[in-house]
């Protein structure tokens, strides 16, 4: 199966490259699953309905969440109609929306996405690594999901390549979001399931994680906000990761970065070009 991740999209700039590059990729590569984390899509904080039928409507088969998913309040109510929305699974039990979906790929295969969220240096949260658990086991790979995908919304590296080897050998891809900068360590683990601690953002990187730069500075050298964050709007880094797995197996055979237009140096998977 030939998976797509795509880190978070930042505002308008985001979906822009979203919209611009992902059907592109989801035909040129031949893609079976993508899966996006929209969780600052909207102004940078949280997501709208028409936003998530924007990704859906651009090729996304899941779409994530994090810290930001109730920014928008509508996301509240609209959760609840949108099958493809996956809010982090270890919120409180009786937040709205699910935790996981067993989502039909576009080869017509079943891949669980899983969404979690980090404790170390976020707000409190339930025990992620049992709740990601209890998921794989109601769900285990090869006998009722074709591949399992973890997003792992999170602030510390080490949370994350616990959460990596927590997982390995039983999920597919286990991916780190949230720091918005994209990391130089995926590899597939030795059990077989491939690994990043950080996805990056899909946004433009002339910013402080995707926002404009004067109002981080202005509470940086002064710890005084003077205004709000909002989104930079330069021209747009799609940051993201592909995974391929064995069919046989579910697990992981290659991992590559995938950086596509904006600042950053161009990245595609050398795997699935001829």
């Amino acid at each position: 199966m030939r998976i797509l991740f795509v880190g978070d999209v930042v505002g308008r700039t985001g979906r822009t490259a979203v919209s611009d590059h992902l059907p592109g990729m989801v035909k040129d590569w031949s893609l079976d699953l993508v899966i996006v984390n929209g969780e600052n899509s909207a102004g940078g904080f949280g997501i709208t309905e028409s936003i998530y039928q924007e990704l859906v409507d651009a090729g996304a088969d899941a779409i994530t969440l994090g810290n930001h998913a109730w920014n928008q309040k509508e996301a509240l109510v609209f959760i609840d109609r949108a099958p493809r929305l996956i809010r982090p699974v270890n919120f409180p039990r009786h937040s709205p929306g699910r935790g996981s979906a067993l989502i039909e790929t576009k080869n017509g295969k079943r891949a669980l996405v899983i969404n979690a969220i980090g404790r170390v240096f976020m707000e409190p949260s339930n025990d992620p690594f049992s709740a990601v658990e209890r998921e794989v086991e109601a769900c285990p790979l090869r006998e009722a999901a074709d591949a399992i995908v973890v997003d792992f919304h999170g602030e510390a590296t080490s949370e994350k390549q616990g959460m990596g080897f927590f997982c390995d050998g039983r999920v597919s891809l286990v991916v780190g979001t949230h720091t918005h900068v994209p990391t130089a360590d995926h590899q597939v683990l030795p059990g077989g399931t491939a690994y990043i601690s950080d996805a990056g953002m899909t946004g433009d990187y002339d910013s402080v994680i995707g926002m404009q730069k004067e109002e981080p500075l202005q509470r940086f050298l002064t710890g005084i906000p003077s205004g709000r964050f909002e989104p930079a709007s330069g021209p747009a880094t799609l940051s993201g990761v592909a995974v391929e797995t064995d069919d046989a197996t579910g697990l992981a055979v290659k991992i590559a970065p995938v950086r596509v237009g904006g600042r950053l140096a161009p990245a595609a998977p050398a795997f699935w070009l001829s």
